[in-house]
C-alpha cells in the first residue's frame, strides 16, 4: 500500500520538471545569464588562472611607484593608489563577493526550509510562535541591523559578514517556503499519504519539501545578488569587509575620493559587480516565470 502513493506524485513532479526546463531552454536571456554566472564561478574558484593573464597575478603586490597608473598593456585596468594591480583585485575580489553570497544565500535557504516547512506543515501553535518570530525580525531595518552589529564584533572577515546578513535575510524566504507547504499539504496525494498512516517525516522528504521547493530556488537565485549588493554597500560604508580582505565593496570604498582623478578605480570593480547582479537577479526572474505555468510559452 505504501508503494502505491508515489505514482500519484512523481508523474505530476516529472511533467512539471519538464515543462520547467522546455520553458527554459527557449529563452537566449537564461543561456547567457548561465554563461555569464558559469563564468564568474569559475574565476571564484580558481582565480589564480585567471589573475595572471593580464598584467601582475599577485593582488598584494603593489608598487607605490605605479600609484593611480591608468590602463595600459602591463596593467590592463590600470592600478590603485597604492599601485596595486586592479584586474588582479577585481579577480580575487570576485571569489569573496561571491563567496558571501552564496552562503549567506544557503544559511538562509537552510533556516528558511527548517522553520517555514515546520510552521506549514505542523500549523497551531507552532506555525504562529514561528510567524511572530518571522515578524519581529522584519521589524528590524535591513541594513541598519547589519550595521549596528557588525560595528558590534571585532574582525569582519567575510565569513563574519555572511552569518550576519543571513540573520537578518531569512524571514522573507521562510515565509514563501510556508505558504509553498501549505499549497502542498493541502494537495490529495498528500492527503492520501496522510491517510495510509505514512510517517510524516517520510511524507515531508518525499512529497512535501520537494514540490515546495522550486519557487524558492528562483528566490534564491535572486538574493545572491542582492546579499552581493548588501555586502559591497556595507563595505562601501565602512561597516563591511575590512583588509586584508579582498572584495568590489572594499574597491569601490577605497577609490570613491578618486572618481575625478583615477575614474578607472571604481569603473571596473563597479562594471563587475553590475555584471553579476544582473545575471543573478534576470537569472531569478527567469526561473520564477518558467516555474509559473501561466509565464511559460
Amino acid at each position: 500500500m505504501t508503494g502505491a502513493v508515489a505514482p500519484v506524485d512523481l508523474p505530476t513532479t516529472t511533467m512539471g520538471q519538464r515543462g520547467v526546463w522546455a520553458s527554459l531552454r527557449k529563452r537566449p536571456v537564461f543561456w547567457i545569464c548561465s554563461a555569464v554566472l558559469a563564468v564568474l564561478v569559475v574565476i571564484a574558484l580558481v582565480p589564480q588562472l585567471f589573475a595572471g593573464l593580464f598584467g601582475q597575478p599577485d593582488p598584494r603586490a603593489c608598487m607605490l611607484v605605479d600609484s593611480s597608473q591608468p590602463p595600459s598593456t602591463r596593467h590592463v585596468f590600470g592600478t590603485d593608489l597604492q599601485g596595486c594591480d586592479i584586474y588582479a583585485n577585481v579577480i580575487y575580489g570576485t571569489s569573496t563577493s561571491i563567496f558571501i553570497g552564496v552562503l549567506t544565500t544557503v544559511l538562509c535557504l537552510a533556516i528558511a526550509i527548517v522553520l517555514g516547512t515546520f510552521a506549514g506543515y505542523v500549523g497551531g501553535v507552532l506555525d504562529r510562535l514561528i510567524s511572530r518570530l518571522t515578524d519581529v525580525f522584519l521589524g528590524f531595518p535591513f541594513l541598519l541591523g547589519a550595521i549596528v552589529v557588525l560595528n558590534s564584533v571585532g574582525g569582519r572577515s567575510p565569513v563574519m559578514v555572511a552569518l550576519v546578513l543571513a540573520f537578518f535575510s531569512w524571514p522573507t524566504m521562510a515565509r514563501l517556503v510556508r505558504g509553498a507547504v501549505r499549497g502542498v499539504k493541502g494537495t490529495e496525494y498528500v492527503q492520501a499519504a496522510q491517510a495510509m498512516g505514512i510517517p510524516d517525516s517520510r511524507i515531508l522528504a518525499r512529497h512535501v519539501v520537494p514540490n515546495s521547493i522550486g519557487p524558492v530556488m528562483a528566490i534564491a537565485a535572486t538574493m545572491v545578488g542582492s546579499v552581493i549588493v548588501a555586502e559591497s554597500t556595507l563595505t562601501f560604508l565602512g561597516v563591511g569587509l575590512q583588509s586584508p580582505s579582498i572584495s568590489w565593496g572594499l574597491q569601490l570604498s577605497n577609490a570613491q575620493s578618486y572618481f575625478s582623478s583615477a575614474p578607472h578605480m571604481l569603473l571596473f570593480p563597479s562594471l563587475f559587480l553590475s555584471v553579476t547582479v544582473l545575471a543573478l537577479i534576470t537569472l531569478g526572474d527567469i526561473l520564477r516565470d518558467a516555474l509559473d505555468p501561466k509565464g511559460r510559452r
